[in-house]
């Protein structure tokens, strides 16, 4: 479902989530199911589609493994999990060496660890493998981390994946539309100028709040499943 219009049409992110749900409620009840947000702005509308979807939530930590001396250019990318994804036109077209791809992606896996443990604790990330993973995020302008995303996903051999997010440039989507293997957007206008503009409240989401969302799921969950068991 799409539209073009550029008018604010969601309060918050979870305002958002609750309306990203609602296209995607045939996955409701699919044992495979995992939701991933992407931190930070990813991570509270991935909550509401989690719940409304009865499904986990997990956080997929993207970092971009950028060329050495010119980091804006992307190599490759890594994930959550290990997963990683190398850009060889890019790699072999400036003649990038092993030694400064594994480098680069050693200093980003840092990062990444950190960003992790600040989001999760000590808890391992949640295996993809044969999965129906849903991906989300606040919108979308470039794409470029959905995209990294989506190709690190790739690596760990998920059944399906699917790209939502409530808003996103035109062109993204149809971008996306190659990489995924579905993408579910409710507002995708030709002309795209900020993914704020669609938002009443677009505040910065903290490391402790993507934090506390995940535990507040994952406790959600726990009870959800002790329910269910004694019905």
């Amino acid at each position: 479902m799409m539209t073009g219009d550029t008018q604010v049409r969601f309060g918050d992110r979870r305002d958002a989530g609750r309306q990203l749900a609602q296209p995607l409620q045939q996955h409701a009840g699919d044992p495979g199911l995992l939701v991933l947000g992407l931190p930070r702005g990813g991570v509270p509308v991935a909550f509401e589609v989690a719940r409304a979807l009865r499904a986990p939530l997990d956080v997929l930590v993207v970092r971009k493994v950028g060329v050495p001396g010119h980091r804006e250019l992307a190599m490759g990318a890594i994930a959550s999990g290990g997963l990683r994804v190398l850009n060889r036109d890019v790699i072999e077209a400036l003649g990038i060496s092993l030694a400064e791809i594994d480098s680069v992606a050693a200093a980003e896996m840092r990062e990444l660890e950190r960003q992790e443990k600040a989001f999760r604790g000590d808890a391992p990330p949640v295996e993809v493998s044969g999965r129906t993973i849903i991906v989300v995020d606040d919108g979308l302008a470039t794409g470029s981390t959905m995209r990294a995303a989506v190709g690190a996903l790739r690596e760990g051999n998920p059944a399906r994946i699917i790209v939502a997010a409530p808003v996103a440039a035109a062109e993204t989507v149809r971008r996306l539309q190659k990489d995924a293997d579905e993408v579910v957007c409710l507002y995708a206008p030709a002309e795209f100028y900020s993914v704020s503009l669609w938002y009443q409240d677009f505040s910065q989401t903290s490391d402790e709040e993507v934090g506390k969302l995940l535990k507040e799921e994952d406790a959600w969950a726990t009870w959800d499943k002790r329910l269910n068991i004694s019905r």
